[in-house]
Parts: structure tokens; C-alpha cells; sequence
């Protein structure tokens, strides 16, 4: 007779694997969600900064400070 596999019977490693990878697929999901302010906010730093380059014919390090607020120069007394 030929071996026939039981119909009852599961691959329990493959459905634990299968668990496993929609699990970290999950996972990755809600971390590039969560992420996704960010990536908004760095895209809006980069605009910023480009625009005050041109406008004001500054270095980089300017453009930067102006757009993170810091434009003021202060004199310690």
C-alpha cells in the first residue's frame, strides 16, 4: 500500500510559520503608518529650507535655522 497522508493531520510548522509572517507583516504595517508624520514633516523641512536658500541667498545651516525657528541671533551680555 502506498502512504497516504491522513487528512486530519496539519503541518503545524507551516501554519506556524504562515502565523509568524502575517504577524511581522502586521507589524511592519503599523510602524510605516506610524511613521508616516514624519516623513510629511522632513518633506516640509527640505521645502522650507530650499525656499529660504533662494530667497535670502544663505548657506544651508541658515535655511535651516530660520525654518526651525531659530533665525535670531543672541548676544550673551
Amino acid at each position: 500500500m502506498t502512504n497516504t497522508p491522513d487528512i486530519r493531520s496539519f503541518d503545524w510548522i507551516k501554519i506556524l510559520n504562515g502565523v509568524a509572517l502575517l504577524l511581522c507583516a502586521l507589524c511592519l504595517a503599523f510602524i510605516a503608518v506610524n511613521l508616516r508624520p514624519m516623513a510629511q514633516w522632513a518633506n516640509n523641512q527640505n521645502i522650507c529650507v530650499e525656499q529660504e536658500i533662494t530667497k535670502s541667498k544663505a548657506p544651508i545651516s541658515w535655511g535651516v535655522r530660520k525654518c526651525n525657528g531659530r533665525s535670531k541671533v543672541y548676544q550673551v551680555k
